[in-house]
C-alpha cells in the first residue's frame, strides 16, 4: 500500500497544489485524536472534507507529559505505540492513506519516524512518500516582516525545553518552538518576535523587548487559549548587541 504524509501549513488555508492534488488522490487520511473536543483533529478534519476524503480517528496512546526524567525514552515508548495503532488500520483498510502534518513534516514532528518504523517492520507493504509544507518558523517570519538571521549569520532552532541550554551553549539567534507558557527569566534584554496559533482565526502577535512585552505574551496565550481550546507557541529570541 501507498502513504503519503502531506505537510498542510498551519491550516486549510496553507495547503500547496502540489500537496492538495495529493491528498485528493488518497482514499482517506489517518489522524490521531488526542481528545474529545481536539481543535487540531477538527482542523484536520475540515482539510479533509473540502478535498472529499475520510478522516479516519485513531485514539491517541497515552504519553508521559509530566516532565519524565528519561524523555527520549517515554518519547520512544509512545511512538511505538503510535506504531502499532496506526499500523492496524492500515493493515485494515490497504489503498492509499494520508497522514496530514500541521506545519512542514520535517519540524518537532513524529510522522517521518513512524510511518518508517511501520515499513521498516514489514508487517504492513508500505511504500511512502513526503511532500513539504509552511512550517510555523517560516510563518512567524512573514506575520513580523522579519528574516529569521542577520546577515550571515546562523539560526538556533529549539523546542522550548532545551532554550536554556541553547542559551548557555552561546546561541544569540534563537527559534524556539512547542513552547509551552514563555520561560524567557534572564533574557529580558532580548528582543522577541512572538506568535501563537499561527495561521488560523486565534493567531496572536508581539513584538519587542522580553522585559518589556511579557505580560502582552502571556494575555495573547490566554485569548488563544479560551478562542481555540489549544494554544502553540512559535517565537525568535534575539540577543540585543
Amino acid at each position: 500500500m501507498r502513504v503519503r504524509i502531506l505537510g498542510i501549513g498551519m491550516g486549510p488555508r496553507h495547503l500547496t497544489q502540489e500537496v492538495a492534488e495529493a491528498l485528493r488522490g488518497c482514499d482517506y487520511s489517518v489522524a490521531a485524536r488526542k481528545r474529545d473536543d481536539d481543535g487540531l483533529l477538527a482542523l484536520r478534519r475540515a482539510v479533509c472534507d473540502a478535498h472529499g476524503v475520510p478522516l479516519v480517528a485513531v485514539p491517541d496512546p497515552e504519553r508521559d507529559r509530566d516532565d519524565p526524567a528519561d524523555y527520549p525514552a517515554a518519547v520512544g515508548s509512545w511512538h511505538e505505540a503510535r506504531v502499532a495503532a496506526y499500523e492496524r488500520v492500515l493493515g485494515e483498510r490497504g489503498g492509499t492513506a494520508a497522514f496530514l502534518v500541521w506545519g512542514d513534516p520535517s519540524l518537532y514532528d513524529s510522522t517521518l519516524r513512524i510511518v518508517a518504523r511501520i515499513a521498516e517492520r514489514g508487517v504492513v507493504p508500505v511504500d511512502y512518500d513526503v511532500l513539504p509544507g509552511v512550517a510555523a518558523p517560516q510563518l512567524l517570519a512573514a506575520r513580523h516582516r522579519i528574516v529569521l538571521h542577520e546577515v550571515g549569520r546562523p539560526v538556533h532552532v529549539t523546542p522550548a525545553r532545551r532554550l536554556r541550554e541553547a542559551v548557555d551553549a552561546g546561541q544569540d539567534n534563537i527559534v524556539v518552538m512547542l513552547g509551552g507558557a514563555p520561560a524567557f527569566e534572564g533574557l529580558e534584554q532580548w528582543s522577541v518576535w512572538w506568535g501563537a496559533n499561527l495561521g488560523t482565526d486565534t493567531e496572536e502577535l508581539v513584538a519587542g523587548r522580553v522585559g518589556d512585552v511579557l505580560p502582552a505574551i502571556a494575555a495573547a496565550r490566554a485569548r488563544a487559549r479560551e478562542r481555540a481550546g489549544w494554544v502553540m507557541d512559535t517565537a525568535l529570541l534575539r540577543r540585543t548587541t
